[in-house]
C-alpha cells in the first residue's frame, strides 16, 4: 500500500505556495516607487536595511537545498555568515536592481530545507520588517495570518517561536488563532505574530499580562 504521507504533504504545499507567491507579488508592488532615501531606511532586522532584506528574500527563493548546503560548507556552518552571503549575492548594484531581482522571485517554488510553511512566514515577516519602518500597511488575508500564527506557535526553525510563547496564552482578537495557557497575550494576529518571532515593536499593540514577559523574551535565539 502506498503512504498517503507524501502525497498529503504535497498537496499542502501546492496550497501555500499561491500564498507565498501572493504576497511577494503585494511586497513587490508596494515598493515600486520607494526613494532611495526610503530603500535605506532601517527594517526592524537588526543591522540590514529594507533594502537589504529584500535581498534576503530574494536569496531564499533562489536557494535550493544541494545550494544552501554547499553554502554552508563553505562558511564552515556559519549560519549566519552563510544568510549575509547569500544576501550580497543579491543586492544588485542599485536599488531598482534589487527590487528586479526580487520581483523575478516572485512566483518560485525554489527554496531552502525548509518546510514551505516556513517560506511564508519568511515572506509575511520580513514583509513587515521593511513596511513597518516605511509607515506602509497591508491587509493580510486573515486565513494566512492564522496559517502562519499556526506554524509558529509549533516551531523553533529558524526562529525561537515556540519556546518564547511557552507559559503564555495568545488570544487573537481579529481571527480564530489561540494557543497555550498562563498569562493572556492578545491582540490582531499580526502582531502576535510579529512579537512571537521577535518584533517587539509589536508588543505595544497587544494587550494582557503576558505581554512584557514576551518583550523581555525578544532576543530569546
Amino acid at each position: 500500500m502506498t503512504d498517503p504521507a507524501p502525497r498529503g504533504r504535497g498537496r499542502r504545499a501546492a496550497g501555500i505556495w499561491p500564498l507565498v507567491h501572493a504576497e511577494r507579488a503585494a511586497l513587490a508592488a508596494d515598493l515600486a516607487d520607494l526613494t532611495g532615501e526610503q530603500w535605506a531606511t532601517p527594517s526592524l532586522c537588526t543591522g540590514l536595511s529594507g533594502r537589504e532584506v529584500l535581498a534576503h528574500l530574494t536569496s531564499s527563493a533562489s536557494l535550493n537545498g544541494v545550494r544552501w548546503l554547499a553554502g554552508v560548507i563553505r562558511c564552515r556552518f556559519d549560519f549566519d555568515k552563510q544568510v549575509a552571503m547569500r544576501l550580497a549575492e543579491q543586492l544588485g548594484a542599485t536599488a531598482a536592481e534589487t527590487h528586479d531581482r526580487f520581483r523575478r522571485v516572485i512566483t518560485s517554488t525554489t527554496k531552502p530545507p525548509l518546510p514551505v510553511m516556513a517560506m511564508l512566514g519568511e515572506t509575511i515577516v520580513h514583509a513587515e520588517d521593511i513596511r513597518r519602518p516605511l509607515g506602509i500597511r497591508h491587509d493580510y488575508p486573515i486565513e494566512t495570518l492564522t496559517q502562519v500564527a499556526e506554524y509558529y506557535r509549533g516551531s523553533d526553525l529558524v526562529v525561537a517561536a515556540k519556546r518564547r510563547i511557552a507559559g503564555l496564552r495568545l488570544v487573537a482578537t481579529d481571527g480564530p488563532f489561540t494557543t497555550g495557557s498562563g498569562p493572556l497575550v492578545s491582540g490582531t494576529t499580526l502582531a502576535l505574530v510579529m512579537a512571537t518571532t521577535g518584533r517587539s515593536v509589536y508588543c505595544d499593540e497587544l494587550d494582557g499580562d503576558g505581554v512584557e514577559i514576551l518583550r523581555d523574551r525578544r532576543d530569546m535565539t
